[in-house]
């Protein structure tokens, strides 16, 4: 990559991030973070990022509001979103669906545990790089 790509990580999970941000950075991906919805819309007004890969459960506000109100603010609905859930099988009581998450506007939608390669190929191609 010619300018680095800025990537926005926005997950609850420190553990998680930590590896995702290793992964990306050592791919050339300029990385910022935050641990949940509200400090991350917060990241987005202060810093727009080529991409977001937004966690759907978390604490304040979670993943799927968070790229709904994106979505609909058009400075910031052109950003790909990459959503990533738990929600799944190994969820099988939640108020957070499948269902809500094709709907949303997100650019991908990769199931929890998604390798650091999974999200790579993601990115990359939602990028188009």
């Amino acid at each position: 990559m010619s300018e680095k790509k800025k990537i926005l990580v926005v997950d609850d999970e420190p553990d998680f991030v930590a590896v995702v941000k290793r992964n990306l950075e050592r791919e050339g991906f300029q990385v910022d973070v935050a641990y949940d919805g509200t400090e991350g819309m917060k990241r987005v007004k202060e810093h727009p990022p080529d991409a977001i890969i937004l966690d759907v459960m978390m604490p304040e506000e979670d993943g799927y509001t968070m790229c709904s109100e994106l979505k609909e603010d058009e400075r910031y609905s052109k950003i790909p979103i990459i959503m990533l859930t738990a929600v799944a099988s190994s969820v099988p009581s939640t108020r957070y669906t499948h269902y809500e998450g094709i709907t949303m506007e997100a650019d991908d939608y990769l199931p929890k545990p998604a390798s650091a390669e999974q999200i790579v190929k993601s990115l990359k191609r939602i990028l188009r790089l």
